[in-house]
C-alpha cells in the first residue's frame, strides 16, 4: 500500500503538467491566505475577539469566509455571495424551463452560460451581504459609526474582495485541481487548525480525557463513515446489442453504470448552512431597529435559530432536501435512458425508453435517501454532542470536518484520474 503511495506520488513530481496544475493551486490558494490577513481599517480587536467567543453562529459564517471574517478582512464575505448566487440559479433550474434546458440539455456551452449568470448575480448579492455585515458589526461596536462615504467605500472593498476570490476559485477550477470554491473554503478550515489545536492545548483538562477521547473517536468514525458512503456505489447492469454488417459483428458486450450513494457530494452541506446563514444575518442586522414590531420579530427568529433542537432539525431537513435537489437538477434518468437507447445499450428485462428511465430513477430515489439521511445525521451528530458536552467548537469542527473529508477526497480522484489518463 505504502509502495502504491509513493509511486503515485512519483508520478505526480515528475509529470510537469499535474505537477504545474498542482504548483498553481497551492499558489491561489496563498494568495488567498494573504489577502485573508488584511483587514479592514478601525477594527475594535478585543470587542472582535468577545463578539466571536462562543458564537456558532458566526463561527459557522467563519468558514464559508474562509477564515477572513475572523479578523475582518477585506475578503470577510469569502466565497458566500457566489455560493448564494449558485443555489439561486439552481433553484431557477426547478422554476424555469428555459434555464433547465440550459443547464441540463445545451451541453458544456449550456453550463458556461449559467455558470455567467451566476457570476453577475454575485455582484449585487456582495453588495448587499457587504453592507449588511458592516452595519451589524456598527451596531456592536467592533467597527467605528462611518459615514456615508466611508460606508460606501468599505462596502466596495469588501465587494470587491469576495469577486476577487470568486475569479481566483474559477481559475483554481479552470488551471489546477478540484473545485476552487470547495478548495478556498477548505483553505480557510485547514489554515483555522493550529489556533484550534493550541486553544485545546492551553485549556486541557485532565478530568475530560473521556470526553476528548469520544470527540477523537467520533471525528475517525465520521471520517471512514463519509469516505464509505463517497465511494459506494450502486451498478446497474448494461448490455449493448449485438450488431451484424455483412460479415462483421459488433456489440453483445456487458457492463454496468454506476450510481455513487451520494450523487451530490458535500453540496448539500453547504447549501444548507448557506440558507441557515442568510435569515440569522437579516435577523441580526433587524434586531436593533427602531420599530419595535421588526425587532421583536427579528429578535425571535435569532432566539429560534439559536435553540439546538431547532437549529439540528432544520439543518438536518435542508441537508436532506438539498442531496434530493442537487441530484435531481444533475443527473436526469431520461437523457441517460435516451443515450442508451441511441447507442444501442439496454438493461436486461428493461423495455427502452421511458421504462428504463423509471428503472433508473427509481434505483437513484432508493440510493440517494441514504446518502441523504447519512450526510443529515453526520451533520446534526456534532449538534447533538455540543448539547449533551456544552463544547460550542464541537459543532463548527464536524461540519469542518465534513467539508474537509469531501474535498480531500475529490483531489485525491482528480489527481488519480490525471495520473491514469498519462499512463495511458
Amino acid at each position: 500500500m505504502i509502495g502504491i503511495f509513493f509511486q503515485k506520488l512519483k508520478l505526480v513530481v515528475s509529470d510537469e503538467s499535474l505537477r504545474r496544475r498542482i504548483l498553481f493551486m497551492l499558489g491561489a490558494l496563498v494568495l488567498f491566505r494573504v489577502l485573508a490577513t488584511i483587514p479592514i481599517p478601525g477594527i475594535d480587536a478585543a470587542r472582535l475577539d468577545q463578539f466571536f467567543s462562543n458564537n456558532q453562529f458566526l463561527g459557522l459564517l467563519n468558514i464559508f469566509s474562509g477564515g477572513g471574517l475572523s479578523n475582518l478582512s477585506i475578503v470577510m464575505l469569502g466565497v458566500g455571495p457566489f455560493i448564494t448566487a449558485s443555489i439561486i440559479m439552481q433553484l431557477m433550474t426547478v422554476l424555469s424551463p428555459k434555464m433547465k434546458a440550459m443547464y441540463q440539455e445545451e451541453g458544456e456551452a449550456g453550463r458556461i452560460k449559467f455558470t455567467q449568470y451566476s457570476r453577475y448575480l454575485t455582484v449585487p448579492l456582495a453588495f448587499l451581504q457587504g453592507f449588511a455585515f458592516l452595519s451589524l458589526l456598527q451596531q456592536n461596536g467592533i467597527v467605528p459609526p462611518l459615514e456615508f462615504v466611508a460606508m460606501m467605500t468599505n462596502v466596495v472593498v469588501i465587494a470587491a474582495g469576495s469577486i476577487l476570490l470568486m475569479w481566483i476559485g474559477e481559475l483554481i477550477t479552470e488551471f489546477g485541481i478540484g473545485n476552487g470554491v470547495s478548495l478556498i473554503i477548505f483553505a480557510g478550515i485547514v489554515a483555522s487548525l493550529p489556533s484550534t489545536l493550541s486553544q485545546a492545548l492551553f485549556t486541557f483538562d485532565v478530568s475530560q480525557i473521556p470526553l476528548y477521547t469520544g470527540f477523537v473517536l467520533a471525528a475517525v468514525a465520521v471520517t471512514a463513515g463519509v469516505v464509505f458512503i463517497t465511494e459506494a456505489e450502486r451498478p446497474i447492469p448494461i448490455t449493448y446489442a449485438r450488431q451484424t454488417r455483412g460479415s462483421k459483428s459488433t456489440g453483445g458486450v456487458s457492463t454496468y453504470l454506476p450510481l455513487r450513494v451520494n450523487q451530490a457530494g458535500v453540496i448539500p452541506i453547504i447549501f444548507a448552512l448557506s440558507i441557515l446563514l442568510f435569515p440569522q444575518v437579516i435577523a441580526a442586522f433587524f434586531a436593533n431597529s427602531s420599530v419595535p414590531y421588526v425587532a421583536n420579530i427579528a429578535n425571535a427568529i435569532v432566539s429560534g435559530l439559536s435553540n439546538n433542537l431547532v437549529y439540528g432539525g432544520l439543518y438536518f431537513l435542508l441537508v436532506f432536501f438539498f442531496t434530493y435537489f442537487y441530484t435531481a437538477v444533475t443527473f436526469d434518468p431520461k437523457r441517460i435512458a435516451d443515450n442508451l437507447q441511441k447507442s444501442g445499450a439496454f438493461i436486461p428485462g428493461v423495455r427502452p425508453g421511458g421504462h428504463t428511465s423509471e428503472h433508473v430513477g427509481n434505483i437513484l430515489a432508493r440510493i440517494t435517501l441514504v446518502g441523504a439521511l447519512f450526510l443529515g445525521a453526520i451533520a446534526v451528530l456534532p449538534i447533538g454532542m455540543q448539547a449533551v458536552t456544552g463544547i460550542t467548537t464541537l459543532a463548527i469542527g464536524g461540519t469542518a470536518l465534513l467539508i474537509a473529508v469531501s474535498v480531500v477526497l475529490d483531489i485525491v480522484k482528480r489527481v488519480e484520474a490525471q495520473i491514469s489518463i498519462r499512463e495511458y
